[in-house]
């Protein structure tokens, strides 16, 4: 059984409120990331108070409201399937704040935690100002929404960003980690996908290992799955006929992106 591969489990804790997916550093090898999969039905709210972490709020499906009882944002949401590729609306909130999210209509939305003790604004990132990029080319074609980068001053530690990887495609290919506090050449910093596919009983396959191959696995990912990367390269392969999309959350000691091609691989590069 994988040690990186998470099922959803549905756990209701309250009326209309449900729990898809939660990873904390408790139940994780990751000390820097935690995530969720929150889903809430019509006028159901969901309420934390983030203590020593920063959280970005990120509204997948439906219509929410949120609000830190200082600023409330409404109506937030631009889709009923994340397929539908375009940008959607989400919240950052610094740690010590309590936040509430209310369902307007059937909502699934994603909680995003880093650890952190600075106090910084809540901010509202709104769709239309969210930076949508190509990357690759021939079968290493993806499209990515970069929600919160480490361009984007807003977070302490956390990096947010959805890639929609198409039919026969790779993604996060080459190869890449970032594993190691070596700047300039590669920051350090723990990941999680959270995968959905198009049709939905698609699947996709990741691979997470290391260069000397102490962590080497193979996955075979559904819809709903999320896949923990604490180290190593990561690529994610898509079969034909089937869509990917994919929320990354990403966090270390310092917020910032750079990454280290696996050498093997890093030749695909040159390719026209």
């Amino acid at each position: 059984m994988s040690k990186l591969l998470r099922k959803p489990e549905i756990n209701e804790i309250s009326q209309g409120v449900t729990i898809i997916q939660e990873i904390t550093t408790q139940n994780s090898p990751l000390e820097y990331v935690g995530f969720k999969i929150v889903d809430l039905t019509p006028g159901a709210k969901y309420s934390e108070l983030s203590g020593k972490k920063e959280c970005c709020i990120v509204a997948l499906t439906g219509k929410i409201n949120v609000t830190d009882h200082e600023e409330t944002f409404k109506n937030l949401g631009t889709r009923e399937s994340v397929f539908e590729k375009m940008p959607t609306d989400s919240v950052y909130v610094s740690s010590d704040r309590r936040f509430e999210i209310e369902g307007v209509s059937q909502a699934r939305l994603a909680l995003c935690y880093s650890p952190s003790e600075k106090k910084l604004p809540t901010k509202l990132i709104k769709a239309k100002e969210i930076g949508i990029e190509s990357r690759g080319i021939l079968n290493n074609k993806r499209m990515v929404h970069n929600i919160l980068p480490d361009s984007d001053p807003s977070a302490d530690r956390l990096l947010v960003v959805e890639v929609f990887t198409e039919s026969g495609n790779w993604s996060s290919y080459p190869p890449h980690k970032h594993d190691r506090d070596n700047l300039p050449g590669e920051s350090f910093l723990e990941e999680t996908y959270y995968h959905e596919m198009d049709p939905q009983k698609g699947f996709v396959f990741q691979r997470v290992y290391t260069d000397d191959r102490s962590l080497d696995e193979t996955m075979t990912v559904e819809n709903g799955d999320v896949v923990i990367v604490p180290e190593g390269y990561h690529p994610v392969g898509v079969p034909d006929g089937y869509t990917s999309y994919y929320l990354n959350v990403m966090a270390g000691p310092k917020r910032v992106w750079k990454f280290y091609n696996d050498p093997d691989h890093e030749w695909i590069l040159t390719r026209s």
